[in-house]
C-alpha cells in the first residue's frame, strides 16, 4: 500500500499528450482544480512551447512532471537534467543505464529522478524482440534496485509489477504508475489497471491520459478517477 504523505488530489497524473500550447491550455482550463498534477511528454516538447507552459503551471500552483525519458551519453544527460532543474520541475524520467542515472541524480538538485523500468506497451513478445533474456517483472525488479542504488527518488512501473517491486524495495522508492485505465484496456497500452489496483498494490502516483483527454467531460472524467482515489484511502 502507497504510504508517502501525499495530498490525495496530488496522485492524479495527467498525461498532457497534446500537440500545440492552444490545446494543452483548453484542456488545463477545462480541468481546473480537478487535476494538480501535469505529465509533459514528448508531443508537447516538439511544439515549442514546453517551458513557456512549465512556468505557467508552476505559477498557477501545479505540479509538473517532465517525461522526456531521457537517454544519452552520460555527461549529456547530466548538463539537460541540470539545465531542466533550473524551471522547478518536480520529476523527470531518464531512460538509461547506470552511468546515465548516476549524472541525473547528480545534476538534479531538488527535482526527483523517475528511472523508467519497462514500457507499459510492452508484453514478453516485445522483450523477445530486444533480446531480453528475462520476463518483464525480472527486468523490472532489476531497474529498480539499480535506481534505488544510484540515488534516483522513484522509478516508472506498471501497475501489475508494483506488488513484486514493493517486496523487493519496500517503501524506500516513489513509483509512479503510467497505463491507468477506468474501463477495460482497448488501445497499445498492454500492462494496464484501474487507479484503485494501482494504489492497492502499492503506487504512489498514477498517470492517466486519454481516458480523460478524449472524454466527453475531460473533467467529469478527471473528477471520477479523483473520487477513486480518495474512496481508495477512506
Amino acid at each position: 500500500m502507497a504510504k508517502l504523505s501525499i495530498p490525495h488530489h496530488d496522485r492524479l497524473i495527467f498525461a498532457l499528450d497534446v500537440p500545440d500550447l492552444a490545446r494543452a491550455r483548453e484542456l488545463i482550463s477545462t480541468l481546473g482544480d480537478s487535476v494538480q498534477f501535469y505529465k509533459l511528454g514528448l508531443e508537447f516538447f516538439l511544439s515549442g512551447h514546453y517551458f513557456e507552459l512549465v512556468h505557467e503551471l508552476k505559477a498557477s500552483g501545479k505540479k509538473v512532471f517532465a517525461d522526456l525519458k531521457l537517454f544519452d551519453i552520460p555527461p549529456t544527460v547530466g548538463r539537460a537534467v541540470a539545465q531542466l532543474a533550473q524551471h522547478e520541475v518536480d520529476f523527470v524520467t531518464v531512460h538509461g543505464q547506470d552511468a546515465m542515472l548516476q549524472q541525473a541524480v547528480a545534476h538534479a538538485g531538488d527535482m526527483g529522478v523517475l528511472a523508467v523500468t519497462a514500457l507499459t506497451s510492452l508484453d514478453r513478445g516485445d522483450l523477445d524482440d530486444l533480446g531480453f533474456d528475462c520476463d518483464i517483472e525480472a527486468l523490472v525488479l532489476s531497474r529498480a534496485r539499480r535506481a534505488l542504488a544510484l540515488g534516483c527518488r522513484g522509478v516508472i512501473s506498471s501497475g501489475l509489477e508494483v506488488s513484486a517491486l514493493r517486496d523487493s524495495v519496500g517503501e524506500a522508492l516513489t513509483v509512479v504508475c503510467p497505463g491507468i485505465r477506468p474501463v477495460d484496456n482497448v488501445d497499445d497500452q498492454k500492462r494496464t489497471m484501474t487507479a484503485s489496483q494501482a494504489l492497492a498494490a502499492g503506487a504512489d502516483y498514477i498517470v492517466v491520459g486519454r481516458p480523460i483527454r478524449d472524454a466527453h467531460d475531460p473533467r467529469q472524467a478527471a473528477e471520477r478517477i479523483q473520487e477513486e482515489i480518495l474512496e481508495y484511502f477512506n
